[in-house]
């Protein structure tokens, strides 16, 4: 009996495996990616920052500008600005969340210099990966211009250079633009039982 059930698994993957070379036959082309992280759900900054460290292992220069967040000091941050400045450069934009600044122009001003330096480094060929965390909330309260972003990324950005946009409500015409978009959905969250952000989990 586990004779047949070993062998039967056996045959469904060797059609499985022939199945998925015919498929990678086809799959030779490479390019660099419009990424976005967006969706109510945990985990697109994580992401974005787990392609940070793929970049830093591989030996991949490569860059984080972080919207919105400001002078909040996450694992992330420390570890980034610590132990690998010269792999990977760290740029903070913004003065801290929307509803903690109450300031819009403050806001507008910080999400712009932000962007003027997410170019500068988008356009540095020596740099593979590009990390805008959180830029999709700056385009959604429009501190940003939805498409004058979409028309850099399209017709400025190194053809091998990836960028990886984060935040929820990520706009439609960056969904339309983007080559890959995952959507974080949101099932359960501890926040809702009244546990605070916590150190490892949330930063």
């Amino acid at each position: 009996m586990t004779d047949d059930i070993n062998e039967r698994h056996a045959e469904k993957m060797r059609k499985i495996k022939a199945a998925r070379d015919r498929m990678m036959e086809g799959k030779t082309e490479e390019k660099g990616l419009i990424i976005v992280h967006t969706g109510a759900g945990k985990g697109k900054s994580s992401s974005g920052f787990g392609m940070i460290m793929r970049c830093i292992a591989h030996g991949m220069p490569c860059a984080v500008v972080q919207f919105i967040k400001g002078s909040w000091m996450t694992g992330e941050r420390q570890l980034l600005t610590e132990r690998f400045a010269d792999e990977c450069t760290f740029v903070v934009s913004g003065e801290g969340f929307t509803w903690e600044t109450q300031d819009r122009e403050r806001d507008i001003a910080a999400a712009q210099a932000g962007w003027a330096r997410a170019k500068e480094l988008i356009r540095d060929e020596s740099i593979g990966f590009v990390l805008l965390d959180e830029i999709n909330i700056a385009l959604r309260n429009d501190y940003l211009d939805i498409d004058e972003v979409v028309d850099f990324l399209l017709s400025e950005k190194p053809d091998m250079t990836h960028v990886c946009l984060t935040g929820r409500n990520a706009k439609e015409e960056l969904l339309e633009a983007c080559d890959l978009a995952t959507e974080m959905t949101l099932l359960k969250h501890p926040f809702r039982d009244g546990i605070k952000a916590q150190k490892g989990v949330e930063f």
